[in-house]
């Protein structure tokens, strides 16, 4: 009989409700693949699980047999070709629209102010910042940013986030915008009133791929006497939700 672990498995710890175990161990494995990583032997995978060695090795065979997973000569493992075949899938049938929309609403929801998802345009000094998703606020009084609406990157919350996250752009500029970029990055969001629009208040936070290289900015976007910092959280927790599905 199989010894019990004495900590739970990376898989046991947030289980899926009314899910299987087993199953949640082997997508453990397969989600163990980092980027940079050709192959990884037995050992880091049971570690980076918190499986026993003689566990993974039985998921492992499962994942073989379908093909999600190949064993090297030098015994290590590797994704396979199911991998490559189902994101093959995903990349012609993903649509942004069904996971930044939902996730912009829900910021509406939950504050009462205008969200939108701006995405960087070109490059150098010609770079811009993109309006490519917009959900209005129900107040009447609102800023009126629409979709497809082209803002500079150096002025607003959103272009700041986009600018400070970028290496090369982050690195350009006064002493006092590198400070700036460098507080936003240590921050993680960033909050102004003013600072494109007078009596406007934005909060933005970054949005990640999954390399971790930079993809959009959320922003929250209200008129200054409805301006509250406490809708950061609110911002950053979508800005989570969408890191590395877009």
């Amino acid at each position: 009989m199989p010894r019990k672990p004495l900590n739970a498995s990376v898989a046991d710890e947030k289980p899926a409700p009314g899910g299987a175990a087993a199953v949640d161990r082997a997508l453990c494995l397969l989600a163990a693949f980092r980027t940079g990583d050709a192959a990884l032997t037995l050992t880091e995978l049971a570690q980076r699980c918190g499986l026993y060695k003689s566990t993974a090795l039985r998921l492992l065979a499962s994942l073989e047999h379908a093909r999600f997973l190949e064993r090297l000569e030098d015994g290590r493992y590797a994704l396979s070709s199911e991998v490559a075949r189902l994101n093959a899938i995903h990349a012609a049938s993903f649509s942004q629209d069904r996971v930044v929309l939902p996730a912009l609403r829900k910021l509406v929801e939950v504050t009462g102010e205008s969200a939108a998802y701006h995405v960087q345009q070109g490059h150098g000094a010609n770079a811009v910042r993109l309006c490519r998703y917009r959900v209005d606020s129900p107040h009447p009084i609102r800023d009126f940013i629409q979709a497809g609406d082209v803002l500079p990157m150096a002025r607003g919350t959103g272009g700041r986030v986009l600018t400070a996250f970028e290496p090369e752009r982050a690195k350009a500029g006064s002493a006092a915008d590198r400070k700036l970029y460098a507080h936003i990055r240590e921050a993680g969001f960033y909050t102004a009133i003013g600072d494109r629009l007078a009596e406007v208040g934005g909060i933005s936070a970054p949005v990640f791929h999954a390399d971790g290289s930079i993809a959009a900015a959320v922003t929250l976007t209200m008129p200054s006497h409805r301006y509250k910092e406490s809708h950061a959280k609110h911002v950053l927790a979508a800005a989570r939700e969408l890191s590395g599905r877009v």
